[in-house]
């Protein structure tokens, strides 16, 4: 599905209509997409209101400026999708993995009248105490001038690998043609990526979760995998103490990349706490 709004074109999927229940709205990380959730939907309940959306420029998004690909212009990209398809016509719960874990943070804490609550996975965005894997080998880089090779854009089979190994916890055998296949597909898109990646990473979003979570009035749940090599299970500890109702999931034997590695117990826990939500939510109005 497509939505226009003011000459940008977002691209999305669905299952289900609005009802009861409050929908779901679910935001991807860096250079995925929204198929990533298709895991995930699998396990949710069929009467749900689902979204997904490709988050800017990703896939099917409009690509326009670097300023729409900072966390402050991701939320406000996300925001303009929101009002195009009215889905703040109720509170709708929020989720976000990562990069996409980040946006929704700070649109939690931007427009907490559009939500009944938030689950954030692995968020990117925060202060961490551990430096995870990644943030040493980035730091590595910058430390020789070489930020040509950012782990997470792959441009041979041998960096394919190297990524999947940094995502995942759990090992598997890719076979070199089907990294080869992987790394042919991203290729096309590795300049774009860059320019994004620069930009989250940069001084505007680097921590703009961290610097808005004190604004986060609606009940939050994070979800982390332990053995997170990307963004370090500690970062769970920052948000736990920072936001005052936060309900926090850890998940053994499992890296940075939650959704593929365990898509049915990321759909559970996404459901326990959105039903935990009504009942408290109906106990307060009984």
């Amino acid at each position: 599905m497509h939505a226009e709004s003011d000459g940008y074109r977002f691209c999305y999927s669905y299952r289900g209509k609005p009802g009861t229940r409050p929908s779901i709205l679910m935001l991807h990380g860096f250079s995925a997409h929204k198929d990533m959730w298709l895991t995930v939907v699998k396990y949710l309940p069929k009467h749900l209101h689902l979204v997904c959306v490709d988050m800017p420029g990703h896939e099917g998004t409009s690509r326009t400026c670097a300023e729409d690909y900072s966390i402050e212009g991701q939320v406000r990209r996300i925001h303009q999708f929101v009002e195009c398809i009215r889905l703040n016509k109720k509170p709708f719960h929020l989720v976000g993995t990562s990069m996409g874990g980040n946006v929704a943070g700070v649109y939690a804490a931007r427009y907490p009248s559009h939500l009944c609550s938030a689950s954030l996975i692995c968020p990117a965005g925060l202060q961490i105490p551990n430096e995870s894997k990644l943030v040493k080998q980035l730091h590595e880089r910058q430390a020789t001038q070489n930020m040509s090779g950012i782990p997470l854009i792959p441009s041979t089979p041998e960096e394919m690998e190297d990524m999947l190994k940094l995502l995942s916890y759990v090992r598997f055998k890719v076979p070199q043609q089907i990294l080869q296949g992987l790394v042919d597909v991203r290729i096309p898109h590795n300049d774009f990526y860059r320019e994004v990646f620069l930009e989250i990473v940069g001084e505007k979003s680097r921590h703009s979760l961290q610097e808005n979570m004190h604004l986060i009035t609606v009940p939050l749940q994070v979800i982390w995998g332990k053995q997170d090599q990307v963004i370090d299970v500690s970062g769970a500890t920052v948000l736990a103490s920072g936001v005052r109702d936060c309900r926090v999931d850890l998940l053994e034997n499992c890296g940075h990349s939650v959704v593929m590695e365990r898509p049915r117990k990321t759909a559970r826990l996404i459901l326990e706490f959105l039903i935990a939500q009504q009942d408290s939510s109906s106990k307060k109005f009984s």
